[in-house]
């Protein structure tokens, strides 16, 4: 997949690994639709990068919202024209133990990480499906492997997200639109410097941004990094559950008490 030319979402895109991708996208020749919930922050990227840009456009959204999102990419395909690749990056973190549990925060970490995906696949889905074209690209989390302690709402909204993109991969294959799984092991953000807790091979957003892009233009179906943290998931998750349990009821004793 060749960006140049290209119209490009990003969600998520004032910090992070959204942002990153923004700045390395910007030297590529494209246009880039920047979307996330603090506008002040878009306005500081925008203003990085419009030396660089085909054309730049940030817009205030928040994922979680059905009808926010339908004006937005609305608004993305007046300025625009049209859309090609979709990121959808955004996404938020929430760990607590059991006396902590709490179903709002459940409907948060879903409403964003899941529906979040969800809102703009139906808004964009329609156009892809018309010109047989374009590329969604969904970021879950190599945590999707298991059911991690304190993590529980976390996990399981990046399973569900997950599997969601790989069933519609094999819908959409017949029009000819790409479904790229963007799987992240501990990435240095503002969301994981909230974690108390080792982060074996910690990377910066940078270098994240570049696998991820690199990722896409191969056409990839998943881009997951970095290998020894995919490998150690990969293992982690065909483990038997005794002994899972054992081992994953000794890191909660040692981190969660």
């Amino acid at each position: 997949m060749n960006f140049p030319g290209k119209v490009i979402l990003i969600t998520g895109a004032s910090s992070g690994i959204g942002k990153e991708i923004a700045l390395q996208l910007s030297k590529e020749k494209c246009s880039l639709a920047l979307l996330a919930r603090r506008i002040d922050l878009l306005n500081e990227l925008a203003e990085q990068l419009k030396s660089n840009a085909a054309k730049i456009e940030i817009l205030k959204c928040d994922v979680a919202d059905p009808g926010e999102v339908k004006l937005v990419v609305s608004e993305i395909k007046n300025r625009f024209g049209k859309i090609d690749v979709a990121i959808l990056n955004a996404g938020v973190g929430h760990r607590a133990g059991a006396k902590e549990y709490s179903a709002a925060s459940s409907k948060k970490v879903f409403d964003t990480n899941v529906l979040g995906i969800t809102n703009f696949i139906e808004n964009i889905l329609p156009d892809f499906i018309e010109r047989r074209s374009g590329a969604i690209v969904g970021v879950t989390s190599l945590s999707d492997s298991r059911g991690w302690p304190g993590s529980g709402f976390y996990s399981a909204s990046k399973i569900a997200a997950t599997r969601l993109l790989e069933s519609l991969r094999i819908d959409v294959k017949q029009y000819n639109i790409k479904v790229i799984t963007v799987k992240p092991g501990f990435v240095r953000t503002a969301m994981t410097a909230k974690n108390n807790f080792p982060m074996p091979f910690l990377m910066d957003a940078a270098k994240a941004a570049k696998i991820i892009l690199k990722g896409i233009k191969k056409e990839k179906r998943i881009i997951q990094f970095p290998f020894l943290t995919a490998l150690g998931s990969r293992v982690i998750g065909i483990m038997p559950d005794f002994l899972f349990r054992y081992y994953a009821s000794k890191w909660s004793e040692k981190h969660m008490s």
